[in-house]
């Protein structure tokens, strides 16, 4: 029998199918993220075994990566008891170093501004040396660092692009008053270096808070070796097209309530 793991936003009826069908754990061999995207997010960081996507279908989960909803229970189960998926590799973790610690985020790393504007130096290396990313001290809200996963939460509502290859970084700057402030495509195998030169921005990955940055700290983010799988279940796959479309659905209904 089947091993898994089960996050989920709510304590869904659906859930009673699941705990009858397999051995539910801490340690399974994959995970079921029941939600929307910031359950999958929760499950991606808890968990090192590959993600299946659940949309819980309610209002806010427009849950991006899920190709399937509680609404397919039946053929979830049926699925995985007969073995009927694959597990792709979505992503990789994006690395984050400060302090003599190690933090990995699936969504973004942040830097936000306290109250007022940080200044912020942006470098990275290449060949072992230190070279400038951008010609000028950066000053605003800050930035945040995101990977193909992350592009269509914060990144998109922040003006960023929305990223389809799996091994791309991708900088998107916030309310910077500088001449070029548009998004930068980073190698996949480049290593930003941050050097905060005044003010105080908030440090975390994920929505988690790692620590409060002033003059003299620095860290470093680049992409990790770590990776976010992704379980797909034979003949259930959305388009790319499917995937916005439902976005879209989601902010005009969230415009239609507000209105």
């Amino acid at each position: 029998m089947l091993n898994i793991s089960i996050v989920s936003k709510k304590n869904y009826p659906e859930l009673k199918k699941l705990y009858g069908a397999f051995n539910v754990s801490q340690k399974g061999d994959i995970c079921l993220a029941i939600g929307g995207d910031g359950t999958f997010i929760k499950a991606a960081n808890d968990f090192d075994c590959p993600i299946l996507p659940i949309r819980s279908e309610e209002k806010q989960s427009t849950g991006y990566y899920a190709d399937v909803s509680l609404n397919d229970i039946d053929f979830i189960v049926e699925s995985l008891k007969k073995r009927r998926y694959r597990v792709e590799e979505l992503s990789k973790k994006i690395g984050l170093s400060y302090n003599g610690k190690k933090y990995f985020g699936i969504n973004e790393i942040l830097l936000r501004n306290v109250q007022e504007e940080v200044y912020f130096r942006l470098n990275y290396r290449e060949h072992g040396k230190l070279k400038s990313l951008y010609p000028y001290v950066l000053s605003g809200d800050g930035f945040l660092i995101t990977t193909n996963v992350g592009s269509t939460a914060y990144n998109r509502t922040a003006g960023g692009p929305i990223i389809l290859d799996n091994k791309t970084l991708c900088l998107t700057f916030l309310s910077i008053e500088n001449p070029l402030t548009n998004s930068m495509v980073l190698r996949s195998n480049e290593q930003i270096e941050v050097s905060i030169e005044k003010g105080r921005g908030e440090l975390s990955y994920d929505g988690i808070g790692i620590a409060s940055v002033g003059k003299g700290s620095k860290f470093r983010v680049r992409l990790s070796n770590k990776k976010v799988n992704a379980v797909k279940l034979d003949g259930r796959s959305e388009d790319f097209s499917d995937k916005i479309l439902r976005i879209i659905k989601s902010k005009m209904q969230e415009n239609h309530v507000d209105g």
